[in-house]
């Protein structure tokens, strides 16, 4: 099988600053979780914003596979208020990663958003976000564990949600009501997107899956089912539903290239 045969699936980076010095990052977990859950082939898009054509970029890719981050999404892109001082903000990813989901939702292309990805699928789509969950009344600190522990026990279940009956999270469950998921986030979805509907929350209300009604596939989670994803039951079904539909697009494209 060639590699062209299998499907492409751009996967934008976050900019880092190292040794002084600004690198293009993923971390390597997702790389791996679209190679061995989902069968297809990942590649690295760097943010550099405007300097990409979004029409073209697509046009090689079979789907979008957009990251969590320790950066959150610059608040004046949805109308919030200024973030705290000292809050790591990623410019020149959010330059990159809201006008590439708007494009690929109007052309119909699968996006799996994860963590910062289902937020700024939300921004993208005309949501907003909380900035600061843990300081909200009533609400859990959803953030990162401290101390030291294994990557195993920072990334372990932390908190069930509930999935809404019908949803196509549902479905890949299996008809479950709920699963128990793990929980790194500081900020998160706080008014939908207005096309979006809520496929999972958890028991403090903060809301953890979204999905675009009618699309091909077009999900976020909060969560991080990249982790470990052969694992985990959930995680297979929900990056094999990633995957069959970037085959679609991919066998769709094959087909359009015979004809021509």
């Amino acid at each position: 099988m060639s590699g062209r045969s299998l499907p492409f699936i751009g996967i934008p980076c976050c900019v880092r600053t190292l040794h002084e010095r600004p690198f293009h990052t993923v971390a390597d977990r997702y790389a791996q979780a679209v190679i061995d859950a989902a069968g297809c082939l990942p590649l690295l898009v760097p943010s550099v914003g405007w300097k990409i054509d979004c029409s073209a970029l697509l046009d090689r890719l079979d789907g979008l596979l957009i990251t969590g981050s320790p950066s959150n999404v610059e608040p004046y892109h949805y109308g919030g208020p200024p973030s705290r001082e000292g809050t790591l903000h990623d410019p020149d990813r959010d330059a990159t990663t809201l006008p590439l989901i708007r494009e690929a939702v109007r052309r119909d292309m699968p996006i799996l958003a994860i963590c910062r990805g289902i937020q700024e699928l939300n921004v993208a789509l005309g949501g907003s976000l909380h900035q600061r969950i843990f300081e909200m009344p009533g609400r859990f600190n959803h953030r990162r564990r401290k101390g030291r522990m294994s990557m195993d026990q920072r990334y372990g279940p932390a908190h069930p949600v509930a999935l809404t009956e019908g949803g196509v999270l549902a479905g890949l469950a299996g008809g479950a009501a709920e699963i128990i998921v793990n929980s790194l986030h500081g900020q998160g979805i706080d008014r939908p997107g207005p096309d979006l509907v809520v496929e999972a929350v958890a028991p403090d209300g903060q809301i953890e899956g979204v999905s675009l009604p009618g699309a091909r596939f077009v999900v976020g989670v909060q969560w991080h089912p990249e982790y470990k994803a052969l694992e985990n039951p959930f995680s297979i079904a929900l990056f094999g539903a990633f995957a069959q539909a970037c085959h679609a697009i991919n066998a769709g494209t094959a087909a359009k290239r015979r004809a021509a």
